[in-house]
């Protein structure tokens, strides 16, 4: 009798066990329809897909691939994502790390970190937008050129009159190097005319003086620099008349056997003065008078589009990683911190030996979910890289999107650009699974 009874006992453990799997099954259907309705059916099309020319209708096996690789715009996209994916989640990370850890010893580190968190609110297109704007190259727009100009005419400051030059007919020859000086050497006792044009009048320098003709003086060599040109008309040519403007602060130079033997600056009327040490020399306007204005740093050029771009990315995403590792922070046993602290360990130690290690898999995490992130990137650099560089701010997730769609669109090269990001990202996300199992089995 005891054979029949575990017999029909199992049997009816093993009709339990079949029906709580079909349970399991009937609740997992709609979530499975979904997955590969929106992720493996995509993925094997594309895959599929890439293997066939332009319309679709010719095989071409690997073609779409070695043209990804003999390509130059795919390329320069490989090289830009490789950089993104190096320096984008470090810098991002550790400037997390360092927030998280500064603002827990600081009384007003809640408002920081709110402010920090905030650009996390803002969607891409819409930060695109603002440092497109910060990124300006026109200092009285953009905020970034704004601030390096200033700083750069703090300690170099630029001349007053950069399209200064000389007239027809004009006493003053080009120098060569941007100076202008006399065709002729100047006498003591002689008042020497140095007549310019090209700067507007309303580029003068505001409040400019009048002009005055320096008097000769005996023994000395005087003149006058100014703007040879009356506003409306009239005038004479090369001689100072009533309404024209004088060149205050233009720097006059003395040459003598191509050695500058004195220099003056000419005052607030346009004259100069020179001892009797200029006798006999040329006279030299230099360079510096005629210097164009600082204009800043090309930030969206060829060179500095992509780092900008990261900028920018850093900037929406550290927020993200000085929450997530503030969170872990808040974790890490506090008696261990003191405990090296009463033992001799000095703050950098106790960041570096004992913080940083406690964080790793935080950091980790932070640091595998933004390396995935960036992979993907596409809204950042097609807002923000203007159309005559996005060819050098290139990333794959844009490729993709200039390759499969528009007027010249090639979607088997698409497809085949859309697998191989994949390919990129799958191995990091393997490695993201490992650390979770590792996590788990402890």
């Amino acid at each position: 009798m005891a054979a029949p009874a575990t017999a029909a006992a199992a049997k009816g453990r093993s009709a339990e066990t079949r029906r709580r799997r079909l349970v399991a099954a009937a609740f997992l259907l709609p979530a499975l329809v979904l997955l590969g309705a929106l992720v493996v059916h995509p993925i094997g099309y594309s895959l599929y897909r890439s293997l066939f020319d332009r319309a679709g209708s010719g095989f071409v096996g690997a073609d779409n691939y070695r043209e990804i690789l003999s390509d130059g715009t795919i390329r320069t996209a490989l090289t830009n994502t490789a950089v993104w994916v190096v320096l984008a989640p470090t810098t991002a990370t550790a400037l997390g790390l360092i927030f998280a850890v500064l603002t827990e010893r600081v009384r007003w580190g809640t408002a920081f970190k709110l402010l920090v968190f905030m650009p996390m609110a803002i969607s891409m297109l819409a930060a695109g937008i603002i440092f497109r704007l910060v990124y300006d190259h026109d200092p009285d727009r953009g905020i970034a050129n704004a601030v390096w100009v200033g700083v750069h005419d703090t300690f170099a400051e630029s001349s007053a009159y950069p399209k200064a030059r000389p007239g027809r007919d004009s006493p003053l020859v080009d120098a060569g190097g941007g100076a202008f000086a006399t065709r002729d050497p100047v006498r003591a006792g002689t008042a020497v005319l140095l007549p310019l044009v090209g700067v507007a009048p309303g580029a003068l320098p505001a409040g400019a003086a009048v002009a005055e003709a320096a008097a000769p003086a005996p023994g000395k060599v005087t003149g006058t620099v100014w703007q040879d040109f009356t506003r409306g008309g009239g005038g004479r040519t090369n001689a100072v008349d009533p309404t024209e403007s004088a060149l205050a602060g233009m720097r006059v130079e003395a040459v003598r056997d191509g050695r500058v033997v004195e220099a003056a600056t000419a005052r607030a009327d346009g004259t100069f003065t020179l001892s009797a040490k200029a006798d006999g020399a040329q006279l030299r306007l230099p360079a510096s008078n005629f210097q164009e204005a600082y204009a800043g740093v090309q930030w969206l050029g060829p060179a500095l589009v992509t780092p900008a771009v990261i900028g920018a990315y850093v900037w929406m995403w550290a927020g993200f990683a000085m929450v997530l590792i503030g969170a872990g922070l808040a974790a890490v046993p506090r008696e261990l911190l003191e405990a090296a602290r009463v033992d001799g360990a000095t703050e950098w130690q106790v960041f570096r030996r004992i913080t940083v290690p406690m964080l790793a898999p935080v950091l980790a995490v932070v640091l595998v979910t933004l390396v995935i992130n960036v992979m993907k990137v596409f809204d950042l650099v097609f807002v923000i890289a203007p159309g005559a560089v996005q060819d050098d701010a290139n990333v794959l997730a844009l490729q993709l999107y200039r390759t499969s769609f528009g007027t010249d669109a090639d979607p088997g090269l698409g497809s085949a650009i859309a697998v191989l990001l994949l390919v990129l990202v799958v191995p990091v996300m393997l490695v993201n699974i490992r650390r979770l199992r590792k996590e788990r089995s402890r």
